[in-house]
C-alpha cells in the first residue's frame, strides 16, 4: 500500500480512523472524510502525529455535491484514487410500526446512497489504477435484523450494488470487496436513531466484549492487500451466514431470542 492513494469515508472514528491509521501506517496517503468538522479535525491532528500522508475532507455521504467534492479534491492534491472504503453509516433501532418513515430515509441516505455517490465519482479514477471498492457493511446485510429494519435494508442494498458492481467489472481489473465485521467496539450503537429520529445515546450492547475497531481495520487491510471478495468476521458472524442459507426459519428464532435479550430491547 505505499504510496496508494486511500479515500475513507466516516473516518473521525471507529473502524474509519482505525484503518486510516493502518492504511497510513503502512505507507499510504489517507484521505479522511467526515461529516462533523471539529471530529474530522481531531482525527487528522492525531493521525498527523504518527508521520501519515493525510487531506482531511469535510463530507456529508448522503450529499451528492460533497461525494464529488470529494474525490476531486483527492485528485487535484494525489493525482489519482486506488482505494475507496465507504465506511460512513448509521444504524437505528426502533420497531418499524414505531418509526417515521425520515429515519428509514436517513439510514438508506448514508449507508446506501453515500456508498452509490462516492463510488460513482470515484469510479473513472480506481478503474484506472484497477483499484479497489470497499463497503464496510454488516451481518444485517445477511440477516434480517428485528428492529432494524431500516439498517439491514440499506446493507441488504449496499451489498446488491457491490455484487453487482463487481460482477459488471469481471474484466476490468476492478477489485470490489464487501466486508462483514460483526459486533464491532465503535460509536454506532450510540449515534443509532430511534423511532423519532432522535440518537439512542447509550449502546446496549457491552462493547468491551466485542471485536475493536482496530482489529477489524487489520482485518480489511488484508482483505484490501490480497483483493479478497467478501470478509465475514467473527466466528459467530460466519455461523450465522452459513446458517442463515441452510436453515433460515432457525436463524431467524435465534436472531429474535437474541435481540430480544438486548437492554431495553422494543422487541417482546
Amino acid at each position: 500500500m505505499k504510496n496508494k492513494v486511500i479515500i475513507i469515508t466516516g473516518a473521525s472514528s471507529g473502524i474509519g480512523k482505525a484503518c486510516a491509521e493502518k492504511f497510513g501506517a503502512m505507507g499510504a496517503k489517507v484521505v479522511l472524510a467526515a461529516r462533523n468538522i471539529n471530529n474530522l479535525n481531531e482525527a487528522a491532528t492525531q493521525l498527523q502525529k504518527l508521520n501519515i500522508d493525510l487531506l482531511a475532507v469535510q463530507c456529508d455521504v448522503s450529499k451528492k455535491e460533497d461525494c464529488e467534492k470529494l474525490i476531486n479534491e483527492t485528485v487535484s492534491k494525489y493525482g489519482k484514487v486506488d482505494v475507496l472504503i465507504n465506511n460512513a453509516g448509521i444504524s437505528m433501532r426502533a420497531l418499524f410500526n414505531d418509526t417515521d418513515l425520515s429515519v428509514i430515509e436517513r439510514v438508506m441516505n448514508i449507508n446506501f446512497w453515500g456508498t452509490v455517490y462516492c463510488t460513482k465519482y470515484a469510479l473513472p479514477y480506481l478503474l484506472q489504477s484497477k483499484g479497489s471498492v470497499v463497503g464496510v457493511s454488516s451481518i444485517a446485510g445477511y440477516l434480517g435484523l428485528p428492529a432494524r429494519t431500516g439498517y439491514s435494508a440499506s446493507k441488504y442494498a449496499m451489498q446488491g450494488f457491490l455484487d453487482a458492481l463487481r460482477t459488471e467489472n469481471l474484466k476490468t481489473g476492478l477489485h470490489v470487496m464487501v466486508a462483514c465485521p460483526g459486533f464491532t467496539a465503535s460509536n454506532i450503537r450510540n449515534t443509532a436513531l430511534s423511532s423519532d429520529g432522535s440518537a439512542q445515546g447509550e449502546s446496549p450492547r457491552k462493547e468491551e466484549k466485542m471485536m475493536t475497531a482496530e482489529e477489524v481495520a487489520n482485518y480489511i487491510y488484508k482483505g484490501v492487500s490480497s483483493r479478497k471478495r467478501t470478509l465475514v468476521l467473527t466466528t459467530e458472524g460466519k455461523l450465522a451466514v452459513f446458517l442463515g442459507k441452510l436453515f433460515p426459519k432457525f436463524i431467524e428464532k435465534q436472531v429474535f431470542n437474541k435481540m430480544a435479550k438486548e437492554p431495553d430491547s422494543p422487541i417482546k
